[in-house]
């Protein structure tokens, strides 16, 4: 499948893989610190909520009031004198369907979406390996085209791009990420485009120490000043992030990300 190549709301590219980076992340209070370093691979945190629990709380409670509505709305044309208005049932029947079919793709989002969705960058096999979680808005019930889908690509193939549009409804105000699109090896083909961060000087900060990573090594990194989160753990206070699946790399991929290629398959 071929994407476009600049989304809707693309402002630039951040530098690309193989520039030598002369930025250094600021580290310390405004980075969440990798989950893993060591001279193999780090691993960077992500997520696509700010806030567990928001859409499962706020979008049943609309799906339930509407449905409260929907079904006294019902009984009163049923039990009036003048009869049932087909016209304005049918309007509001089909307006609330409408409702419920979106509110409901974002509850089902908020409740399979994993704890964590890790990015792991192997600086030996000069590979990089995302736990990708799918989703499909148009169709809420299916289960093709959602869940978790881990994919792996060559660190050349990468580009992080950056992105800002201006929403008046929603979440109101501007709204701002960092997407990395994925190139056809020895073409400007995208042929595949996922999240980084939901915050421009986030993804600025977590693609330089990626690219520092992958140029330099670890000892190129300075020290972190929190300690790394378990994101699989029950402790963290949000329970809704308790109910959601914990992190579960397939055992082929996770073994390949973890570790050395073997002699001779050096990149």
């Amino acid at each position: 499948m071929t994407l476009p190549r600049r989304a809707f709301g693309w402002k630039y590219d951040l530098p690309d893989p193989a520039t030598p980076s002369d930025f250094r992340p600021v580290i310390g209070e405004f980075l969440v610190p990798p989950s893993h370093v060591d001279s193999i691979y780090t691993e960077l945190p992500r997520s696509l909520f700010k806030f567990r629990g928001y859409n499962p709380i706020v979008g049943g409670s609309l799906m339930l009031v509407g449905l409260i509505m929907l079904i006294y709305f019902i009984y009163d044309d049923l039990t009036s004198p003048t009869g049932v208005d087909v016209n304005d049932l049918f309007i509001f029947t089909t307006y609330y369907t409408i409702v419920f079919f979106i509110t409901f793709a974002y509850i089902r989002m908020d409740l399979t979406y994993p704890r964590n969705e890790p990015i792991r960058f192997n600086r030996l096999r000069q590979r990089v390996y995302f736990y990708q979680y799918r989703y499909d808005r148009l169709h809420p019930f299916g289960r093709k085209n959602w869940g978790v889908k881990p994919v792996a690509y060559d660190w050349e193939q990468l580009t992080a791009e950056v992105y800002s549009v201006f929403a008046p409804m929603g979440y109101g105000g501007r709204v701002e990420k960092v997407m990395i699109s994925v190139r056809k090896p020895g073409t400007d083909e995208v042929i595949d485009r996922v999240f980084f961060t939901g915050d421009i000087e986030q993804g600025k900060q977590y693609w330089a120490l990626a690219r520092i990573f992958m140029q330099e090594g670890p000892e190129a990194l300075s020290e972190f000043t929190h300690a790394p989160t378990d994101w699989n753990s029950d402790d963290l206070l949000n329970p809704f992030h308790r109910l959601a699946p914990k992190v579960q790399w397939p055992p082929e991929m996770d073994l390949e990300s973890r570790t050395a290629p073997a002699q001779g398959d050096q990149p």
